[in-house]
């Protein structure tokens, strides 16, 4: 799921580059990267897409547990939706399997529109900070 997200910013900044190239000023290499830090006991996945803004990783992130879940339920309470497995990456579900094997995760992201900043969850809550590494990122 993770990766599929990865692969889905890189669509996005390429479908924009298609009208205004200078989209892909900062960083013309499309590309996602899958780092293991064994040290860390971490798994980094990075991509060169489109990146989200603050606002957007405090409304695509911040708030799909809460509003997701609760849609859903609410959903399949009233019958709505049937209960099946193919129902992962609804309502945001893919991306919080990451918590099956994180106690914290965190996405770093930079959109051309806003500063780099940092998500970070133990899945109970989360904060969003702006990035003291800004564009020295090291993809």
């Amino acid at each position: 799921e993770l990766i599929s997200n990865a692969s889905d910013a890189l669509d996005k900044i390429r479908f924009l580059s298609l009208t205004d190239a200078s989209v892909l000023a900062a960083t013309p290499d499309l590309k996602v990267m899958i780092k293991p830090d064994k040290e860390n006991h971490a798994l980094h996945i990075i991509d060169t897409g489109i990146g989200m803004t603050r606002d957007d990783l405090i409304k695509n992130l911040g708030t799909i547990a809460k509003s997701g879940t609760s849609e859903f339920l609410a959903k399949m309470e009233e019958g709505e939706v049937e209960a099946s497995s193919d129902l992962i990456g609804q309502f945001g579900v893919g991306f919080y399997s990451a918590f099956l094997v994180a106690d914290t995760v965190m996405v770093t992201s930079k959109n051309n529109a806003d500063e780099q900043f940092v998500w970070e969850s133990d899945a109970s809550s989360f904060s969003v900070a702006k990035d003291p590494r800004a564009r020295n990122f090291v993809y």
